[in-house]
């Protein structure tokens, strides 16, 4: 039976709780580090990466008697001593190029107690966006610059019932899902006492330059779209969408013989969400529809990027479309097309885009009728265990329009769902409700 409209979309309800915090402080490595200047690859330094991004975990405690907050200290400072850039700053040198000053300073680090408990949240749903959110990770003032401040700011707030929420803010020039994952694993290793973190951190920046001269061979879509004026601020609002495992079967199986049984959840659910994205914004026929796929390229043959590596590597897969044929296609038509785009992922692809970006300066475009997806659910957030085991929730906080991620998450039923974020005119997101109960109700039948 289909799941009514306010079961799928959570938009959260009134919860105000009162938060203490104790004066941030620096947390720095917890013995000497090497005093040093170290370049960004030249997919770091992006216009577009020039941001803060914030991550939740929420975390089930006890009655242990153990202070989650002293524990992760105490194991950030040893973790520092390892990912020593992390305490470093940003700088400008010659051409508007960044570089880590290695200063040793620290991250920001912020210990707080909430008047609430984690049945409580989870009773208004674990999902963006969090109510009282600036208040589980606050904005520290000099913090939220790019240059010359902590790249880093983390706060741990207790709850009532010995539960806790670990929250992090981190500079993306410094590192992308994947690589900060890979931190705060670090972090909950030392914490859990190991002796030593599993995975050893590996800068080689170098390896993502641009080639000398610069020379894209590819077409970058991205780069070469017109930008548009996106909607006014004041206007949007933020929603989370949840996609049960039975919702993501019954998409799937609405596809072509030849793609249900071989498409993936994120092809799928992202041409499912692409096509209704689109008709809530009533984009005009004879212009554009761009999807863009935020995709790694780790495991990408021949990029020799070695384990441990933690900066961006990361490249965006875009497809065009004109909207009218979007929407008046089929759901597998517009799957076969995530799939090409996918399918463009190769060494020479990285490069080309890396070449690219230098030759336009660094510029990013985000159009108003672009739709970027990063698939969240796979980046190691989730095994992230302080020694209180995994987090019960693990992803971002939030979003921006054009912009939506993938996260994991569990349904009431404590069964494995997706969650995605958007943001949008408000009503524009009344349509995009409708339009994804509409094309929902419109599969759910071809279920066997």
């Amino acid at each position: 039976m289909l799941k009514q409209a306010n079961e799928r979309v959570y938009t959260p309800t009134t919860l105000a709780y009162a938060v203490r915090r104790r004066d941030p402080e620096l947390v720095c490595p917890a013995a000497h580090t090497p005093r040093e200047t170290k370049r960004l690859s030249d997919l770091d330094d992006h216009e577009g990466l020039r941001m803060h991004v914030s991550l939740a975990l929420f975390y089930r405690g006890g009655d242990d008697g153990v202070d989650p907050a002293g524990v992760i200290r105490r194991a950030l400072s040893e973790a520092l001593v390892h990912y020593y850039p992390l305490a470093g700053r940003l700088r400008e040198v010659e051409g508007q190029k960044l570089v880590v000053d290695c200063t040793g300073e620290g991250v920001l680090f912020v210990e707080a107690d909430a008047d609430v408990r984690l049945a409580e949240l989870e009773k208004v749903g674990l999902r963006p966006p969090f109510p009282c959110w600036d208040q589980l990770l606050f904005d520290v003032e000099g913090s939220s610059g790019v240059l010359n401040c902590p790249l880093l700011l983390i706060q741990v707030t207790r709850l009532l019932c010995g539960s806790f929420v670990f929250a992090l803010r981190f500079n993306h020039t410094i590192c992308d899902g994947i690589g900060i994952a890979q931190f705060m694993n670090a972090i909950a290793e030392l914490a859990r006492g190991l002796p030593s973190t599993t995975v050893a951190p590996v800068w080689s920046r170098e390896l993502l330059e641009a080639r000398n001269p610069p020379t894209p061979s590819l077409p970058h879509h991205e780069s070469g779209v017109v930008l548009s004026q996106p909607p006014p601020a004041d206007d949007m609002v933020m929603r989370s969408f949840t996609f049960r495992a039975a919702d993501l079967a019954a998409i799937k199986k609405s596809l072509p013989r030849h793609l249900h049984g071989t498409a993936t959840s994120f092809e799928a659910l992202a041409a499912f969400l692409w096509r209704a994205r689109t008709a809530a914004l009533e984009l005009p026929p004879g212009g554009t529809a761009s999807l863009v796929i935020v995709t790694n390229f780790r495991t990408t043959a021949e990029m020799s990027l070695p384990t441990g590596y933690y900066g961006n590597a990361v490249v965006p897969l875009t497809v065009l479309v004109d909207p009218a044929a979007l929407r008046g296609g089929s759901l597998g038509d517009a799957a076969a097309l995530v799939r090409r785009a996918k399918a463009t992922l190769t060494t020479e692809y990285v490069r080309s885009n890396v070449d690219e970006l230098v030759l336009l300066g660094r510029r990013y475009l985000l159009p108003a009728n672009m739709f970027a997806l990063s698939d969240a659910r796979r980046l190691g957030f989730d095994r992230v265990d302080f020694g209180w085991g995994e987090p019960v929730y693990a992803g971002p906080t939030d979003t921006v329009f054009g912009v939506s991620f993938f996260i994991a998450v569990k349904d009431p039923d404590g069964e494995d769902a997706v969650a995605v974020p958007v943001v949008l005119p408000r009503l524009a997101m009344d349509r995009f409700a409708t339009e994804v109960e509409k094309l929902l109700n419109h599969v759910k039948p071809q279920l066997s």
